[in-house]
């Protein structure tokens, strides 16, 4: 994979990069040699969260993963190049966010996935750091859902399908305004990779799509709002439960929803530590790994589990 993206990182590379007034907004994120130096050894980063999440009127606790790595998308069917198998032109390099959440709901639990692809050079119109695809399954003991969004330069092609009666299986077609955030992009947003950059202290009004997940829990349409983006103007420390971190904070203002806060490591990478809504979603980071994690599928690999803060599924419950 490394080969592959070598040309997009030298080509940023060989990019001026200027820092921006503090009273403008910073440009599309730049990819440069720093970044693929980073994220260009063909691994992914892996983290474990302490979950809680609001579910039919309480708070549920589960744990949340969060894996984040570079992949070759093939821009005709939206997933993942597998080497030789595209034209050049027909690819280009993203970041990929999935985000599983698993939570207990009484006698069933909850199953949720968000895969968020981020590209990483210019394509379809739209600068680096635009959103290139979302998906959302989710599972639980009624049935199973998913969602897809696919984005072009001005519409987003749009997938449904579900169990439950008046919504089965739909295709529609959104808007794509230009400066447009999805709220499954927050987590890539917070850590520079997805657009619109801010400077500290900056804070920007936006058009705002919201989560896939909040569109099936709450059975409504997705809908752009406005939302008002902000990153704070200098780093704090706070604590979880791997330790203490400075971090700076980036939040999502609403319109008529809640607020989204991210408190992301403040030196590069610029891990995720914490996240939480006024609703009284919250997660807390309980460890952080680098591997491939695909190849760790043999028996034996469970101890790997502990560096994530997490550990293996037991073999039966009593």
């Amino acid at each position: 994979m490394k080969s592959r993206l070598a040309v997009c990182w030298i080509v940023a590379a060989a990019l001026p990069l200027l820092a921006p007034p503090s009273n403008m907004v910073s440009p599309a994120p730049a990819f440069d040699a720093a970044f693929w130096k980073q994220w260009g050894d063909g691994q992914a980063e892996l983290s474990g969260y302490d979950l809680t999440f609001p579910r039919y009127g309480q708070l549920r606790r589960g744990v949340a993963v969060t894996i984040f790595v570079t992949e070759t998308f093939s821009n005709t069917l939206r997933v993942k190049a597998d080497p030789g198998k595209h034209p050049p032109a027909d690819e280009f390099p993203v970041m990929k966010l999935n985000l599983v959440e698993d939570y207990q709901t009484g006698i069933y639990d909850y199953n949720d996935m968000t895969s968020s692809f981020v590209a990483l050079a210019p394509v379809n119109g739209r600068p680096a750091g635009s959103a290139a695809k979302i998906s959302f399954s989710s599972q639980e003991w009624c049935g199973h859902t998913f969602q897809q969004l696919l984005f072009d330069a001005s519409a987003i092609r749009a997938t449904s399908h579900s169990y439950f009666d008046g919504e089965s299986d739909r295709q529609s077609q959104l808007d794509f305004p230009a400066e447009g955030i999805g709220e499954d992009e927050l987590l890539l947003w917070a850590r520079g990779m997805a657009a619109p950059g801010l400077a500290p202290g900056q804070s920007r009004e936006v058009p705002f799509l919201s989560s896939l997940q909040a569109s099936r829990q709450q059975h409504a349409p997705l809908s752009w709002r406005r939302a008002t983006l902000s990153r704070s103007a200098r780093p704090q420390q706070i604590s979880v439960p791997l330790g203490k971190f400075t971090v700076e904070v980036w939040t999502a203002a609403i319109a008529g929803g809640v607020q989204r806060t991210i408190y992301a490591e403040a030196d590069a990478p610029h891990r995720i530590i914490r996240w939480e809504s006024s609703a009284g979603e919250r997660a807390e980071l309980l460890g952080s790994r680098r591997m491939k994690y695909w190849e760790m599928n043999r028996e034996g690999f469970e101890t790997t589990l502990k560096g994530l803060g997490l550990s293996r599924r037991p073999p039966r419950t009593t």
